[in-house]
């Protein structure tokens, strides 16, 4: 593949062992990190031939994008599953905040931003198609819930789609940035804490009725 290409999503073929590929890819990526995972250490995992996993994956990219989209949906569902219990603001956004901290200081999702932003010029479609899939599922959902609330009189917001952006903006506050920036590599569930009644409270703070 031509480095100077841009990223095509398309290219990526299923069949029978596609989800076989994917899983041992999976556990590779969380292991090691895009950077540290080889496609012979991945093949060895998925239990299939590189013949097998160039069939439907054309390189590393594909492959890490692909598994990237699969665990952050996870995560979009899980987090948005929280916010449509019809609980109070205060509870649902708390459970949101810890699924959404705990995944952005993960090491996988930590891996995910680097990469996006690495190669965000030879593939910008790269960090596109990951935005679609995941962060933008993500506002749609909070979008959602955030509607409902005020509707209930729960909260009082003028432009949805800002206070949902802003309340993600703070589950990144401080923890993520400094990972991202090697300033920390881990962090107690004490700090984790902080960080997610911060965001809610703050949040609370702005747009509580």
């Amino acid at each position: 593949m031509n480095e100077a290409t841009p990223i095509d999503t398309g290219v990526v073929k299923r069949g029978r062992k596609f989800d076989q590929v994917l899983e041992g890819a999976r556990a590779v990526f969380l292991a090691d990190g895009f950077e540290g995972a080889s496609v012979d250490a991945i093949a060895r995992a998925a239990g299939v031939s590189k013949a097998t996993l160039y069939s439907y994956f054309p390189d590393k990219q594909h492959l890490f994008m692909e598994v990237a989209k699969s665990e952050c949906g996870a995560q979009i569902d899980q987090a948005g599953e929280l916010l449509f219990m019809e609980c109070a603001p205060r509870v649902a956004l708390g459970r949101a905040a810890r699924q959404i901290v705990g995944f952005v200081i993960s090491e996988f999702g930590q891996s995910i931003f680097r990469m996006c932003v690495a190669e965000s010029e030879r593939f910008p479609e790269l960090g596109r198609e990951f935005f679609r899939t995941g962060p933008a599922r993500f506002r749609a959902q909070m979008a959602e819930y955030l509607t409902r609330a005020v509707e209930r009189g729960e909260l009082k917001i003028d432009d949805i789609d800002l206070a949902g952006d802003q309340f993600v903006e703070l589950c990144h506050a401080t923890l993520f940035v400094e990972m991202v920036f090697n300033v920390r590599t881990s962090a107690t569930q004490a700090e984790i804490d902080r960080v997610i009644d911060g965001a809610v409270e703050t949040f609370m703070a702005r747009y509580g009725p």
